[in-house]
């Protein structure tokens, strides 16, 4: 069996969550603290040095990073498949989650955030600016790349669930938490609704998590 280390509120690790269910394949989740700083301490960075989650381990080997993750488990388990056959289409997908996972993530994670408040002391409301103003851009991008490139139908690519789905709900989730502004995003934001009430979408949510503390 598969171990994922996971925090609940992470993100990149709900991304991976959302795979490993759509792929039908079972995990041992090991919870590890962001708050805590469970992820810089020395067991974890045993398994991960880069400190970061999530983190996947299959047969005593470890994958990181949760983009290599999930190409990793679509080249294990094939089917059912999360990229298109087209390699025109295979990239097209691959570049909607790489304006969740390179433009928007990077931008708006807790160290950047925790950078700006503690280390060059912006105030909360420009703090909050700060995210959403990426959060805007990132989302406006995946709502022009899906209108430009005609592809998408109930999911991002055609009625097909792919990565980038797999990706954009994740953020979408980070975007209501700080209260970003949606409505720009008509096709994306249905797409979000769509995907949200699949089952392998609902079990991964980071609220019913175990490791979940929602206030």
């Amino acid at each position: 069996m598969f171990k994922l280390f996971t925090y609940w509120r992470s993100s990149t690790a709900y991304r991976v969550r959302i795979a490993m269910n759509l792929k039908g394949l079972a995990y041992e989740p090991v919870y590890v603290s962001i708050p805590k700083l469970e992820h810089k301490a020395q067991p974890y960075l045993a398994v991960n040095p880069q400190g970061l989650v999530p983190a996947l381990v299959e047969d005593g080997k470890v994958v990181a990073q949760s983009l290599a993750i999930l190409e990793y488990l679509e080249e294990r388990t094939p089917q059912p498949a999360l990229l298109p056959e087209g390699r025109h289409e295979r990239a097209y997908v691959r570049a909607l989650t790489q304006i969740v996972g390179c433009e928007i993530h990077p931008l708006n994670n807790v160290r950047v955030l925790k950078y700006l408040e503690q280390r060059l002391q912006v105030s909360a409301d420009a703090k909050l600016a700060w995210y959403r103003d990426w959060m805007a851009e990132g989302l406006a991008s995946y709502e022009a790349t899906l209108q430009a490139y005609a592809m998408a139908g109930d999911f991002s690519y055609g009625d097909q669930v792919t990565l980038a789905d797999v990706c954009l709900v994740p953020q979408i989730y980070n975007a209501r938490r700080f209260s970003c502004p949606l409505d720009a995003y008509p096709r994306t934001m249905a797409i979000a609704s769509r995907c949200e009430r699949l089952e392998p979408f609902i079990r991964a949510f980071p609220d019913t998590q175990e490791d979940a503390v929602v206030s």
